[in-house]
């Protein structure tokens, strides 16, 4: 079932609304404004499988919309869309907790595209459950991790990470001593498939030796593997093979 929570509300520059027509065989709620949107997700009696959430709202931005939603504790896919083309943007998009980041205009085919991606991708997690059974409350090295709450503590102190970092905290626990690609890292944690080169996952995996390793510099939790990938201890035992 899909469920849209859309705007009709244009971007800036353009002086009227528009009247955009749904057609649609699945069960579909459109919210005209953020607050609208957050009363209509409450309702537990019609769960939301995903949200198409435009970013200039009236009275609250997609970006509010969608970091409420995340600290709220709802992992829901989370498709935003938006006419800025700006890297911050899309940066700022995925901090909140956004799962894509379709810059507009865009063709229609691109939209259903990734709508597939992120329902498909949210049924395979359903239905794979976790690759080992953590838990809520985690704990390795000097680090406490509670994933229903997103509460973080590393040697007692409180942190606050994105929900994609708490996404990618959550995979290398649930396949703590595998060696996964950074190809799969995109795939299930950015649900992205097909991507160019990237310093994406590089660059969070930079973030979280930051957040839990004693040294950055000299990780044993957060592992390279040369040419491949990365591997997580939770016991923080071996070495960096980059």
């Amino acid at each position: 079932m899909v469920k849209y929570l859309a705007s009709t509300q244009v971007e800036p520059g353009l002086k009227a609304m528009k009247h955009i027509l749904v057609v649609e065989d699945d069960d579909v709620s459109i919210a005209e404004d953020g607050p609208a949107a957050l009363t209509l997700f409450a309702d537990a009696s019609h769960p939301v499988d995903l949200v198409i959430l435009d970013l200039m709202l009236p009275g609250m931005s997609g970006y509010a919309v969608c970091d409420t939603l995340r600290q709220q504790g709802h992992d829901v896919p989370i498709l935003m869309l938006s006419a800025r083309t700006l890297v911050e943007d899309r940066v700022r998009g995925y901090d909140v907790g956004a799962d894509q980041y379709l810059q507009k205009p865009f063709e229609l085919e691109e939209l259903l595209s990734m709508t597939r991606n992120l329902l498909t991708r949210r049924t395979w997690q359903g239905q794979r459950g976790a690759a080992k059974d953590i838990g809520p409350v985690y704990q390795f090295g000097r680090a406490v991790v509670n994933f229903d709450t997103f509460s973080v503590t590393s040697n007692g102190v409180p942190l606050r990470l994105t929900h994609t970092e708490m996404k990618l905290l959550r995979y290398f626990a649930e396949n703590e001593g595998s060696v996964v690609t950074r190809a799969q890292l995109l795939e299930h944690v950015w649900g992205l498939s097909h991507m160019p080169t990237t310093r994406t996952v590089d660059n969070f995996i930079l973030n979280l030796r930051k957040y839990f390793e004693i040294d950055p510099a000299k990780p044993v939790h957060f592992l390279s593997v040369r040419g491949t990938g990365y591997r997580f201890l939770a016991n923080g035992d071996g070495g960096s093979t980059a």
